[in-house]
């Protein structure tokens, strides 16, 4: 039971070292970092233009959905991999296994195009 306890007393010690890790490091900021606030510091920078107009501005959903697709699409790629270098020691069934998980994300891919959510613009 001694033992038990033991092992909650290095987690509670390893967060107790990790919080002062994380304190000194901001003590040692405030003491490292310049505090000159300037107009030029205070300005928005962008690619060295000065901005003009807003900076609030509406982006097309579309971007973010083809950006989300190639995620899923680039995850789930990332299985195959895996899979590719034990594949003949796992046998047929492992075979129809990821034709058929090819196979659906075949269906995700055409139900994408077919939506047009592939046409950037």
């Amino acid at each position: 039971m001694e033992s038990y306890f033991q092992s909650y007393g290095i987690v509670v010690a390893l967060l107790i070292a990790g919080g002062g890790l994380v304190s000194v490091a901001f003590l040692a900021r405030r003491v490292v970092a310049p505090q000159r606030k300037t107009a030029d510091k205070l300005t928005t920078y962008e690619c060295g233009i000065d901005p003009v107009g807003e900076g609030w501005s509406q982006t097309q959903i579309r971007y973010y959905i083809y950006a989300f697709l190639f995620v899923i699409f680039d995850v789930e790629s990332v299985f195959l991999f895996p899979w590719a270098t034990i594949f003949e020691r796992l046998g047929y069934q492992a075979v129809v296994e990821m034709a058929i998980f090819v196979f659906i994300l075949a269906l995700g891919l055409l139900y994408a195009y077919r939506k047009k959510v592939l046409q950037w613009a």
